[in-house]
Protein backbone atom coordinates (compact mmCIF):
# COMPACT_ATOMS: atom_id res chain seq x y z
CA UNK A 1 0.00 0.00 0.00
CA UNK A 2 1.54 3.49 -0.74
CA UNK A 3 2.26 5.75 2.08
CA UNK A 4 2.09 9.10 0.25
CA UNK A 5 -1.76 9.78 1.96
CA UNK A 6 0.31 9.74 5.32
CA UNK A 7 2.59 12.14 4.14
CA UNK A 8 2.44 16.38 3.77
CA UNK A 9 2.02 17.49 0.50
CA UNK A 10 4.96 18.81 -0.81
CA UNK A 11 5.43 21.34 -3.05
CA UNK A 12 5.85 21.16 -6.97
CA UNK A 13 9.52 22.89 -6.29
CA UNK A 14 10.62 20.36 -3.29
CA UNK A 15 8.86 17.81 -5.49
CA UNK A 16 11.02 18.40 -8.19
CA UNK A 17 14.41 19.19 -6.62
CA UNK A 18 15.42 15.37 -6.57
CA UNK A 19 14.69 15.27 -9.96
CA UNK A 20 17.02 18.29 -11.09
CA UNK A 21 19.36 17.17 -8.78
CA UNK A 22 19.63 13.53 -10.95
CA UNK A 23 19.06 15.11 -14.39
CA UNK A 24 22.35 17.72 -13.12
CA UNK A 25 24.03 14.45 -12.27
CA UNK A 26 22.98 12.10 -15.42
CA UNK A 27 24.43 14.91 -17.72
CA UNK A 28 28.20 14.82 -15.52
CA UNK A 29 28.08 11.22 -16.01
CA UNK A 30 27.61 11.11 -19.72
CA UNK A 31 30.09 13.91 -20.29
CA UNK A 32 33.17 12.56 -18.20
CA UNK A 33 31.88 8.79 -18.23
CA UNK A 34 30.17 8.39 -22.03
CA UNK A 35 29.17 5.16 -23.01
CA UNK A 36 30.26 3.40 -19.42
CA UNK A 37 27.88 6.06 -17.40
CA UNK A 38 25.43 2.66 -16.84
CA UNK A 39 28.53 0.72 -15.74
CA UNK A 40 28.27 2.10 -12.26
CA UNK A 41 28.17 5.98 -12.44
CA UNK A 42 24.18 6.46 -13.35
CA UNK A 43 23.66 3.88 -10.71
CA UNK A 44 25.17 5.98 -8.03
CA UNK A 45 23.87 9.13 -9.18
CA UNK A 46 20.27 7.42 -8.56
CA UNK A 47 21.18 6.38 -5.32
CA UNK A 48 22.16 10.14 -4.26
CA UNK A 49 19.65 11.49 -5.93
CA UNK A 50 16.96 8.92 -4.08
CA UNK A 51 18.83 10.66 -0.69
CA UNK A 52 18.17 13.51 -1.68
CA UNK A 53 14.29 12.60 -1.83
CA UNK A 54 14.79 11.51 1.48
CA UNK A 55 15.63 14.61 2.66
CA UNK A 56 12.55 16.29 1.23
CA UNK A 57 10.94 13.66 2.95
CA UNK A 58 12.28 13.91 6.65
CA UNK A 59 12.00 18.07 5.95
CA UNK A 60 8.20 16.87 5.08
CA UNK A 61 8.31 15.71 9.03
CA UNK A 62 7.97 11.52 6.81
CA UNK A 63 9.33 8.37 9.24
CA UNK A 64 12.38 6.70 7.49
CA UNK A 65 9.73 3.63 8.23
CA UNK A 66 7.78 5.09 5.71
CA UNK A 67 10.34 6.06 3.38
CA UNK A 68 11.73 2.35 3.55
CA UNK A 69 8.18 1.04 3.14
CA UNK A 70 8.05 3.06 0.27
CA UNK A 71 11.42 1.80 -1.15
CA UNK A 72 10.73 -1.62 -0.49
CA UNK A 73 7.22 -1.63 -2.53
CA UNK A 74 9.04 -0.05 -5.23
CA UNK A 75 12.04 -2.73 -5.42
CA UNK A 76 9.28 -5.34 -5.11
CA UNK A 77 7.18 -4.30 -8.17
CA UNK A 78 10.46 -5.06 -10.10
CA UNK A 79 11.42 -8.51 -8.90
CA UNK A 80 9.72 -10.19 -11.77
CA UNK A 81 11.92 -8.00 -14.32
CA UNK A 82 14.72 -9.19 -12.34
CA UNK A 83 13.94 -12.66 -12.36
CA UNK A 84 12.85 -12.92 -16.42
CA UNK A 85 16.79 -10.96 -16.66
CA UNK A 86 18.22 -13.73 -15.09
CA UNK A 87 16.70 -16.59 -17.49
CA UNK A 88 16.95 -14.08 -20.53
CA UNK A 89 20.37 -14.19 -20.07
CA UNK A 90 20.40 -18.14 -19.05
CA UNK A 91 18.68 -18.62 -22.69
CA UNK A 92 20.41 -16.38 -24.70
CA UNK A 93 24.11 -18.48 -23.07
CA UNK A 94 22.38 -21.87 -24.37
CA UNK A 95 20.77 -20.70 -27.97
CA UNK A 96 24.34 -19.80 -28.23
CA UNK A 97 26.33 -22.97 -27.21
CA UNK A 98 23.53 -25.24 -28.69
CA UNK A 99 24.11 -23.06 -32.39
CA UNK A 100 20.59 -21.87 -32.28
CA UNK A 101 21.51 -17.97 -32.66
CA UNK A 102 24.40 -19.00 -35.05
CA UNK A 103 21.80 -21.09 -37.28
CA UNK A 104 19.85 -17.94 -37.29
CA UNK A 105 22.51 -15.73 -38.09
CA UNK A 106 23.58 -18.51 -40.78
CA UNK A 107 20.21 -19.14 -42.61
CA UNK A 108 19.18 -15.25 -42.56
CA UNK A 109 22.22 -14.21 -44.41
CA UNK A 110 20.71 -16.08 -47.10
CA UNK A 111 17.44 -14.58 -47.49
CA UNK A 112 17.94 -11.04 -46.08
CA UNK A 113 19.58 -8.20 -48.59
CA UNK A 114 20.65 -5.28 -47.09
CA UNK A 115 18.69 -2.87 -49.00
CA UNK A 116 15.41 -4.76 -47.09
CA UNK A 117 16.99 -6.01 -43.64
CA UNK A 118 15.92 -3.13 -41.41
CA UNK A 119 12.38 -3.29 -42.71
CA UNK A 120 12.00 -6.97 -42.56
CA UNK A 121 13.74 -6.85 -38.91
CA UNK A 122 11.46 -4.44 -38.18
CA UNK A 123 8.41 -6.75 -39.58
CA UNK A 124 9.29 -10.16 -38.27
CA UNK A 125 9.53 -8.93 -34.87
CA UNK A 126 6.22 -6.89 -34.72
CA UNK A 127 4.71 -10.57 -35.70
CA UNK A 128 6.51 -12.40 -33.35
CA UNK A 129 5.66 -9.77 -30.47
CA UNK A 130 1.90 -9.74 -31.71
CA UNK A 131 1.80 -13.52 -31.36
CA UNK A 132 3.37 -13.59 -28.23
CA UNK A 133 2.65 -10.44 -26.30
CA UNK A 134 6.18 -10.14 -25.20
CA UNK A 135 8.52 -7.21 -26.47
CA UNK A 136 10.89 -8.64 -24.01
CA UNK A 137 10.85 -12.28 -25.35
CA UNK A 138 10.91 -11.41 -28.58
CA UNK A 139 13.73 -9.10 -28.38
CA UNK A 140 15.73 -11.48 -26.02
CA UNK A 141 15.27 -14.16 -28.62
CA UNK A 142 14.63 -13.07 -32.31
CA UNK A 143 16.47 -10.10 -31.37
CA UNK A 144 19.40 -11.17 -30.44
CA UNK A 145 19.81 -13.36 -33.85
CA UNK A 146 18.69 -9.95 -35.96
CA UNK A 147 21.55 -7.97 -34.25
CA UNK A 148 24.46 -10.73 -35.11
CA UNK A 149 22.74 -10.42 -38.57
CA UNK A 150 22.95 -7.40 -39.04
CA UNK A 151 26.34 -6.59 -37.79
CA UNK A 152 27.55 -9.43 -40.42
CA UNK A 153 25.49 -7.04 -42.77
CA UNK A 154 27.42 -3.60 -41.70
CA UNK A 155 25.03 -2.11 -40.26
CA UNK A 156 25.96 -0.35 -37.06
CA UNK A 157 24.01 -2.31 -33.67
CA UNK A 158 22.54 1.18 -32.80
CA UNK A 159 20.62 0.85 -36.15
CA UNK A 160 19.82 -2.90 -36.12
CA UNK A 161 18.96 -2.80 -32.16
CA UNK A 162 16.04 0.15 -32.99
CA UNK A 163 14.70 -1.72 -36.29
CA UNK A 164 14.07 -4.21 -33.88
CA UNK A 165 12.87 -2.73 -30.29
CA UNK A 166 10.44 -0.99 -33.09
CA UNK A 167 8.82 -3.81 -34.21
CA UNK A 168 8.60 -5.60 -30.94
CA UNK A 169 6.84 -3.06 -29.18
CA UNK A 170 4.39 -2.47 -32.01
CA UNK A 171 3.67 -5.72 -31.36
CA UNK A 172 3.26 -5.71 -27.72
CA UNK A 173 1.65 -2.89 -27.76
CA UNK A 174 -1.20 -4.22 -30.28
CA UNK A 175 -1.56 -7.75 -28.95
CA UNK A 176 -4.24 -8.70 -27.03
CA UNK A 177 -1.37 -11.12 -24.74
CA UNK A 178 0.45 -7.94 -23.32
CA UNK A 179 0.54 -7.25 -20.14
CA UNK A 180 0.22 -3.35 -20.69
CA UNK A 181 -2.26 -3.66 -23.05
CA UNK A 182 -4.61 -5.10 -20.40
CA UNK A 183 -3.43 -3.24 -17.93
CA UNK A 184 -4.32 0.18 -20.03
CA UNK A 185 -7.63 -0.23 -20.36
CA UNK A 186 -7.89 -1.37 -16.99
CA UNK A 187 -6.92 2.15 -15.89
CA UNK A 188 -9.15 4.00 -18.26
CA UNK A 189 -12.54 2.62 -17.52
CA UNK A 190 -12.82 0.68 -21.04
CA UNK A 191 -12.22 -2.45 -22.63
CA UNK A 192 -9.56 -4.49 -24.24
CA UNK A 193 -11.00 -5.08 -27.56
CA UNK A 194 -12.40 -1.43 -27.98
CA UNK A 195 -8.81 -0.42 -26.61
CA UNK A 196 -7.08 -2.04 -29.43
CA UNK A 197 -9.36 -1.03 -32.31
CA UNK A 198 -9.21 2.69 -30.77
CA UNK A 199 -5.55 2.00 -30.79
CA UNK A 200 -5.31 1.49 -34.77
CA UNK A 201 -5.49 5.11 -35.42
CA UNK A 202 -2.56 6.57 -33.96
CA UNK A 203 -0.22 2.92 -34.37
CA UNK A 204 -0.63 2.14 -37.89
CA UNK A 205 0.57 5.76 -38.82
CA UNK A 206 2.95 5.29 -36.14
CA UNK A 207 4.32 1.81 -37.58
CA UNK A 208 3.95 3.09 -41.31
CA UNK A 209 5.83 6.02 -40.79
CA UNK A 210 8.47 3.88 -39.18
CA UNK A 211 9.00 1.37 -41.92
CA UNK A 212 9.19 4.41 -44.63
CA UNK A 213 12.22 5.46 -42.69
CA UNK A 214 14.07 2.31 -42.49
CA UNK A 215 13.04 1.62 -46.31
CA UNK A 216 14.62 4.88 -46.71
CA UNK A 217 18.31 4.13 -44.38
CA UNK A 218 18.43 0.78 -46.37
CA UNK A 219 18.42 2.05 -50.12
CA UNK A 220 20.42 5.14 -49.12
CA UNK A 221 23.02 2.44 -46.90
CA UNK A 222 26.55 2.41 -48.40
CA UNK A 223 26.74 -1.12 -46.69
CA UNK A 224 29.94 -2.09 -45.98
CA UNK A 225 29.86 -6.42 -46.16
CA UNK A 226 30.50 -7.35 -49.71
CA UNK A 227 29.68 -11.16 -50.76
CA UNK A 228 32.84 -12.13 -50.12
CA UNK A 229 32.52 -10.70 -46.32
CA UNK A 230 29.11 -12.57 -45.96
CA UNK A 231 30.38 -16.06 -47.28
CA UNK A 232 33.11 -15.89 -45.00
CA UNK A 233 30.95 -15.32 -41.92
CA UNK A 234 28.92 -17.99 -43.73
CA UNK A 235 31.62 -20.30 -44.01
CA UNK A 236 32.86 -19.54 -40.65
CA UNK A 237 29.77 -20.61 -38.73
CA UNK A 238 29.03 -23.87 -40.95
CA UNK A 239 32.36 -24.56 -40.08
CA UNK A 240 32.25 -24.50 -36.02
CA UNK A 241 28.54 -25.23 -35.83
CA UNK A 242 26.42 -28.21 -36.87
CA UNK A 243 23.86 -26.06 -38.46
CA UNK A 244 20.33 -27.62 -39.04
CA UNK A 245 16.69 -26.69 -39.47
CA UNK A 246 15.89 -29.44 -36.19
CA UNK A 247 17.40 -26.44 -34.00
CA UNK A 248 14.91 -23.89 -34.31
CA UNK A 249 12.57 -26.86 -32.58
CA UNK A 250 13.56 -24.91 -29.34
CA UNK A 251 12.63 -21.03 -30.59
CA UNK A 252 9.40 -22.23 -31.78
CA UNK A 253 8.72 -24.32 -28.84
CA UNK A 254 8.99 -21.17 -26.57
CA UNK A 255 7.39 -19.21 -28.79
CA UNK A 256 4.02 -21.67 -28.43
CA UNK A 257 4.24 -21.51 -24.89
CA UNK A 258 4.26 -17.97 -24.40
CA UNK A 259 1.25 -17.97 -27.23
CA UNK A 260 -0.50 -20.15 -24.85
CA UNK A 261 -0.35 -18.03 -22.30
CA UNK A 262 1.94 -20.07 -20.10
CA UNK A 263 3.98 -16.98 -17.85
CA UNK A 264 7.65 -15.32 -19.49
CA UNK A 265 9.66 -16.78 -16.29
CA UNK A 266 8.80 -20.78 -16.72
CA UNK A 267 8.67 -20.01 -20.97
CA UNK A 268 12.35 -18.66 -20.65
CA UNK A 269 13.58 -21.56 -18.25
CA UNK A 270 12.20 -24.53 -20.47
CA UNK A 271 13.39 -22.60 -23.49
CA UNK A 272 16.97 -22.16 -21.74
CA UNK A 273 17.18 -25.85 -20.74
CA UNK A 274 15.74 -27.43 -24.61
CA UNK A 275 18.49 -24.82 -25.14
CA UNK A 276 21.68 -26.29 -23.18
CA UNK A 277 20.22 -30.05 -24.24
CA UNK A 278 20.38 -29.54 -28.05
CA UNK A 279 24.16 -28.16 -27.43
CA UNK A 280 25.03 -31.46 -26.01
CA UNK A 281 23.08 -33.64 -29.01
CA UNK A 282 24.03 -31.46 -32.26
CA UNK A 283 27.73 -29.38 -30.41
CA UNK A 284 29.84 -32.23 -29.24
CA UNK A 285 33.17 -30.37 -30.41
CA UNK A 286 31.85 -26.91 -29.02
CA UNK A 287 31.17 -28.62 -26.12
CA UNK A 288 34.96 -29.64 -25.74
CA UNK A 289 36.17 -26.55 -26.16
CA UNK A 290 33.76 -24.68 -23.64
CA UNK A 291 34.15 -27.34 -20.89
CA UNK A 292 38.06 -26.78 -21.34
CA UNK A 293 38.56 -30.47 -19.77
CA UNK A 294 41.83 -31.11 -20.32
CA UNK A 295 43.72 -28.02 -18.27
CA UNK A 296 41.29 -28.53 -15.45
CA UNK A 297 42.26 -31.72 -14.85
CA UNK A 298 46.05 -31.07 -15.31
CA UNK A 299 45.36 -28.63 -12.68
CA UNK A 300 44.27 -31.27 -10.34
CA UNK A 301 47.18 -33.38 -10.62
CA UNK A 302 49.23 -31.29 -7.48
CA UNK A 303 45.74 -32.23 -5.20
CA UNK A 304 47.09 -35.53 -2.97
CA UNK A 305 45.16 -38.49 -3.99
CA UNK A 306 41.98 -38.70 -2.46
CA UNK A 307 38.34 -40.04 -3.29
CA UNK A 308 37.69 -36.60 -3.82
CA UNK A 309 40.06 -36.24 -6.21
CA UNK A 310 39.23 -39.20 -8.51
CA UNK A 311 35.37 -37.99 -8.36
CA UNK A 312 36.16 -34.70 -9.39
CA UNK A 313 38.33 -36.03 -12.37
CA UNK A 314 35.44 -38.93 -13.22
CA UNK A 315 32.85 -35.71 -13.19
CA UNK A 316 35.10 -33.61 -15.35
CA UNK A 317 35.76 -36.56 -18.11
CA UNK A 318 32.54 -37.63 -17.77
CA UNK A 319 30.25 -34.76 -17.71
CA UNK A 320 31.54 -31.94 -19.85
CA UNK A 321 28.27 -31.40 -21.03
CA UNK A 322 27.09 -30.60 -17.63
CA UNK A 323 30.13 -27.97 -17.34
CA UNK A 324 29.42 -26.37 -20.59
CA UNK A 325 26.04 -26.06 -20.33
CA UNK A 326 26.12 -24.52 -16.65
CA UNK A 327 29.16 -21.77 -17.58
CA UNK A 328 26.58 -20.88 -20.84
CA UNK A 329 23.86 -20.26 -18.17
CA UNK A 330 25.80 -17.92 -15.23
CA UNK A 331 28.96 -16.84 -17.09
CA UNK A 332 31.04 -15.46 -20.16
CA UNK A 333 31.26 -17.80 -23.13
CA UNK A 334 33.55 -16.64 -26.29
CA UNK A 335 33.73 -19.31 -29.16
CA UNK A 336 36.57 -18.94 -31.07
CA UNK A 337 35.75 -19.40 -35.35
CA UNK A 338 38.30 -18.72 -38.13
CA UNK A 339 36.62 -15.02 -38.42
CA UNK A 340 37.41 -12.23 -35.69
CA UNK A 341 33.86 -11.00 -37.21
CA UNK A 342 31.78 -13.87 -36.12
CA UNK A 343 33.76 -14.27 -32.98
CA UNK A 344 32.40 -10.85 -31.75
CA UNK A 345 29.07 -12.34 -32.95
CA UNK A 346 29.34 -15.62 -30.86
CA UNK A 347 29.85 -14.73 -27.27
CA UNK A 348 27.43 -14.65 -24.39
CA UNK A 349 27.73 -13.82 -20.75
CA UNK A 350 24.93 -15.46 -19.09
CA UNK A 351 23.16 -14.54 -15.94
CA UNK A 352 26.55 -12.71 -14.88
CA UNK A 353 26.31 -9.99 -17.84
CA UNK A 354 22.73 -9.04 -16.32
CA UNK A 355 23.88 -8.35 -12.96
CA UNK A 356 24.64 -4.48 -14.23
CA UNK A 357 21.59 -4.02 -15.09
CA UNK A 358 19.83 -5.72 -12.39
CA UNK A 359 22.49 -3.02 -10.15
CA UNK A 360 21.02 -0.15 -12.28
CA UNK A 361 17.23 -1.46 -11.80
CA UNK A 362 17.84 -1.76 -8.13
CA UNK A 363 18.96 2.00 -8.06
CA UNK A 364 16.12 3.36 -9.66
CA UNK A 365 13.62 1.37 -7.90
CA UNK A 366 14.95 2.93 -4.46
CA UNK A 367 14.84 6.35 -6.35
CA UNK A 368 11.25 6.19 -7.71
CA UNK A 369 9.91 4.77 -4.43
CA UNK A 370 11.12 7.36 -2.10
CA UNK A 371 9.79 9.52 -4.34
CA UNK A 372 6.32 7.99 -4.86
CA UNK A 373 5.95 7.63 -0.84
CA UNK A 374 6.71 11.59 -0.47
CA UNK A 375 4.00 11.81 -2.27
CA UNK A 376 6.33 14.12 -5.02
CA UNK A 377 5.71 12.50 -8.10
CA UNK A 378 1.96 12.78 -7.71
CA UNK A 379 2.83 16.55 -6.89
CA UNK A 380 4.46 17.16 -10.29
CA UNK A 381 1.66 14.91 -12.17
CA UNK A 382 -1.05 17.62 -10.07
CA UNK A 383 0.88 20.32 -11.37
CA UNK A 384 0.47 19.58 -15.28
CA UNK A 385 -3.35 18.61 -14.92
CA UNK A 386 -3.86 22.30 -13.95
CA UNK A 387 -2.28 23.23 -17.21
CA UNK A 388 -4.49 20.82 -19.53
CA UNK A 389 -7.49 23.04 -20.38
CA UNK A 390 -8.36 21.79 -24.22
CA UNK A 391 -8.10 18.04 -25.82
CA UNK A 392 -5.09 18.72 -27.04
CA UNK A 393 -3.79 19.97 -24.33
CA UNK A 394 -5.57 17.15 -21.72
CA UNK A 395 -3.76 14.57 -24.16
CA UNK A 396 -0.58 16.27 -24.38
CA UNK A 397 -0.51 16.65 -20.82
CA UNK A 398 -1.09 13.01 -20.03
CA UNK A 399 1.66 12.30 -22.22
CA UNK A 400 4.09 14.31 -20.72
CA UNK A 401 3.20 12.80 -17.33
CA UNK A 402 3.76 8.77 -18.44
CA UNK A 403 7.65 10.09 -20.04
CA UNK A 404 8.40 11.92 -16.61
CA UNK A 405 7.17 8.20 -14.89
CA UNK A 406 8.95 7.34 -17.03
CA UNK A 407 12.24 9.14 -16.02
CA UNK A 408 11.39 9.05 -12.15
CA UNK A 409 9.85 5.70 -11.30
CA UNK A 410 11.75 4.23 -13.91
CA UNK A 411 9.08 1.58 -14.58
CA UNK A 412 6.58 1.60 -17.37
CA UNK A 413 3.81 -0.20 -15.05
CA UNK A 414 3.42 2.69 -13.17
CA UNK A 415 3.79 4.71 -16.06
CA UNK A 416 0.73 3.24 -17.45
CA UNK A 417 -1.25 2.49 -13.71
CA UNK A 418 -1.08 5.72 -12.13
CA UNK A 419 -1.18 8.15 -14.73
CA UNK A 420 -4.69 6.60 -15.56
CA UNK A 421 -5.71 6.37 -12.00
CA UNK A 422 -4.92 10.12 -11.68
CA UNK A 423 -6.53 11.19 -15.19
CA UNK A 424 -9.70 8.92 -15.45
CA UNK A 425 -12.07 11.24 -13.52
CA UNK A 426 -10.63 14.22 -15.69
CA UNK A 427 -10.86 12.70 -19.28
CA UNK A 428 -14.64 11.81 -17.92
CA UNK A 429 -15.46 15.81 -17.13
CA UNK A 430 -13.97 17.07 -20.43
CA UNK A 431 -16.62 14.65 -22.00
CA UNK A 432 -13.63 12.50 -23.15
CA UNK A 433 -14.41 8.61 -23.58
CA UNK A 434 -12.05 6.54 -21.72
CA UNK A 435 -10.65 4.28 -24.88
CA UNK A 436 -9.03 8.49 -25.41
CA UNK A 437 -6.95 7.88 -22.18
CA UNK A 438 -6.06 4.22 -22.68
CA UNK A 439 -4.75 4.93 -25.96
CA UNK A 440 -2.43 7.82 -24.62
CA UNK A 441 -1.02 5.85 -22.05
CA UNK A 442 0.11 3.28 -24.40
CA UNK A 443 1.03 5.85 -26.76
CA UNK A 444 3.07 7.11 -24.28
CA UNK A 445 3.72 5.23 -21.13
CA UNK A 446 4.51 1.77 -22.80
CA UNK A 447 6.54 2.66 -25.46
CA UNK A 448 8.91 5.58 -24.08
CA UNK A 449 9.80 3.59 -21.43
CA UNK A 450 12.96 1.69 -23.77
CA UNK A 451 14.30 5.22 -24.25
CA UNK A 452 15.29 5.85 -20.85
CA UNK A 453 18.61 4.18 -19.83
CA UNK A 454 17.54 3.74 -16.22
CA UNK A 455 14.15 2.61 -16.60
CA UNK A 456 13.50 -1.18 -16.08
CA UNK A 457 13.02 -1.37 -20.56
CA UNK A 458 15.70 0.80 -21.14
CA UNK A 459 18.27 -0.91 -18.66
CA UNK A 460 16.41 -4.45 -20.00
CA UNK A 461 17.26 -3.71 -23.22
CA UNK A 462 20.75 -2.42 -23.71
CA UNK A 463 21.54 -5.13 -21.44
CA UNK A 464 19.87 -8.42 -23.26
CA UNK A 465 21.36 -6.74 -26.38
CA UNK A 466 24.44 -5.37 -25.28
CA UNK A 467 23.87 -1.97 -26.81
CA UNK A 468 23.36 1.00 -24.88
CA UNK A 469 20.03 2.63 -24.78
CA UNK A 470 21.36 6.28 -26.07
CA UNK A 471 23.08 4.45 -29.20
CA UNK A 472 19.77 2.62 -30.50
CA UNK A 473 17.10 5.34 -28.96
CA UNK A 474 17.67 7.73 -32.27
CA UNK A 475 16.51 4.88 -34.43
CA UNK A 476 13.41 3.67 -31.86
CA UNK A 477 11.32 5.42 -34.72
CA UNK A 478 7.96 3.90 -33.79
CA UNK A 479 8.57 4.44 -29.85
CA UNK A 480 9.20 8.44 -30.77
CA UNK A 481 6.65 9.13 -33.41
CA UNK A 482 3.60 6.88 -30.96
CA UNK A 483 3.82 9.85 -28.49
CA UNK A 484 3.74 12.70 -31.13
CA UNK A 485 0.79 11.33 -33.21
CA UNK A 486 -1.29 10.71 -30.04
CA UNK A 487 -0.82 14.32 -29.70
CA UNK A 488 -1.27 15.65 -33.02
CA UNK A 489 -4.49 13.56 -32.89
CA UNK A 490 -5.48 15.44 -29.83
CA UNK A 491 -5.04 18.78 -31.11
CA UNK A 492 -6.23 18.43 -34.58
CA UNK A 493 -9.11 16.52 -33.21
CA UNK A 494 -8.80 13.05 -35.27
CA UNK A 495 -10.81 10.06 -34.26
CA UNK A 496 -11.49 11.84 -30.66
CA UNK A 497 -14.52 9.78 -29.25
CA UNK A 498 -16.60 12.35 -26.75
CA UNK A 499 -19.14 11.30 -24.11
CA UNK A 500 -21.39 12.91 -21.93
CA UNK A 501 -19.69 13.68 -19.07
CA UNK A 502 -22.60 13.46 -16.57
CA UNK A 503 -23.93 9.85 -18.03
CA UNK A 504 -21.46 8.80 -19.97
CA UNK A 505 -23.02 8.12 -22.64
CA UNK A 506 -21.48 8.43 -26.17
CA UNK A 507 -22.12 11.76 -28.13
CA UNK A 508 -22.06 10.73 -32.00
Amino acid sequence: MSTASKTPTPTLFQSLIPILALIVLLVFNVLIFGDNATGGANQVALLLAGAIAGLVAWYLKMSWTQVMEGVLESINSAMSAVLILLMIGALAGTWMLSGIVPALIYYGLQVLTPTFFLVASCIVCALVSLGTGSSWSTIATVGIALLGIGAALGFSEGMVAGAIISGAYFGDKMSPLSDTTNLAPAMAGTDLFTHIRYMLYTTVPSFTITLILFLIIGLNSENTASASNVNEIMTAIKGTFSISPFLFVVPVAVIVLIVKKVPALPSLLIGSVLGGVFAVIFQPEIIAQVANVTPTLESLSKEPESIYRNMRMFALENFAGYTAVMMAMFGNVSLVTESETVNGLLSSSGMKGMLGTIWLILCAMIFGGVMDAAGMLARISNAVISLAHSTGSMIAATVGTCIVFNLTASDQYLAVVVPGKMYANAFRKKGLAPENLSRTLEDSGTVTSVLIPWNTCGATQAGVLKVATLDYAPYCFFNVISPLMSIVFGYVGIRIKKINPETGEPIN
